[in-house]
C-alpha cells in the first residue's frame, strides 16, 4: 500500500508541475504573439527599407503558428467564425493571391485560397491589377516581373 500512496503523490505531483508549465506556455506564446504584431506594426510604418525586409523575412515559428488558434484578448471567436483551412500557410489573403497567381484563372484561385471567400479573393486580384503586380491574359493570371518596392515586397 506504501508503494501504491506514493505513486499515486508522485503522479498528483507530475500533473501540477505541467498545468504549471502549460499556464507559462501560454503566458509565452501569448507575449510571443504581442510582439510580433508589435514587429509587423513597426515595419510597415518605419521609414527604414531595413525594418520591412527582416519583418517580412522571418518566416512564422512553431509558437506563434500554435498561438493563432488560442486568442486571449477581444471577442471569442465561435466555431462558425473560425476558417475551413484552419491555420494559413502564407501571411494574409493578398500574399497568398499573388503567389498563386501562375497562369491560373480567378476560379482556381479562388479554390486554392481555402476558407476564403471569393468575393474577398477577387478583391484581393483587384488590388493587384490596380497596383500593376498582376496581369491577365487569356482569362489567366500572371505575376508581372517589375524591379523595384513591388519586387522587394514580394520577396
Amino acid at each position: 500500500m506504501a508503494t501504491l500512496d506514493e505513486i499515486t503523490k508522485e503522479k498528483q505531483r507530475i500533473s501540477v508541475a505541467l498545468a504549471r508549465v502549460d499556464t507559462q506556455r501560454e503566458r509565452l506564446v501569448g507575449q510571443l504573439s504581442e510582439l510580433e504584431a508589435a514587429e509587423r506594426v513597426l515595419a510597415r510604418y518605419s521609414k527604414d527599407a531595413r525594418a520591412r525586409r527582416t519583418a517580412s523575412a522571418n518566416p512564422p515559428t512553431m509558437a506563434t503558428q500554435a498561438a493563432a488558434p488560442t486568442r486571449q484578448r477581444g471577442r471569442r471567436r465561435t466555431a462558425t467564425a473560425i476558417p475551413a483551412g484552419g491555420g494559413r500557410g502564407l501571411s494574409n489573403l493578398s500574399d497568398q493571391v499573388l503567389a498563386l497567381a501562375t497562369g491560373k484563372t480567378q476560379r482556381e484561385i479562388a479554390a486554392a485560397c481555402k476558407g476564403a471567400r471569393p468575393n474577398h479573393v477577387g478583391a484581393a486580384i483587384a488590388r493587384h491589377k490596380r497596383a500593376g503586380r498582376i496581369e491577365e491574359h487569356d482569362g489567366r493570371l500572371y505575376v508581372t516581373h517589375s524591379t523595384g518596392r513591388e519586387q522587394r515586397a514580394a520577396v
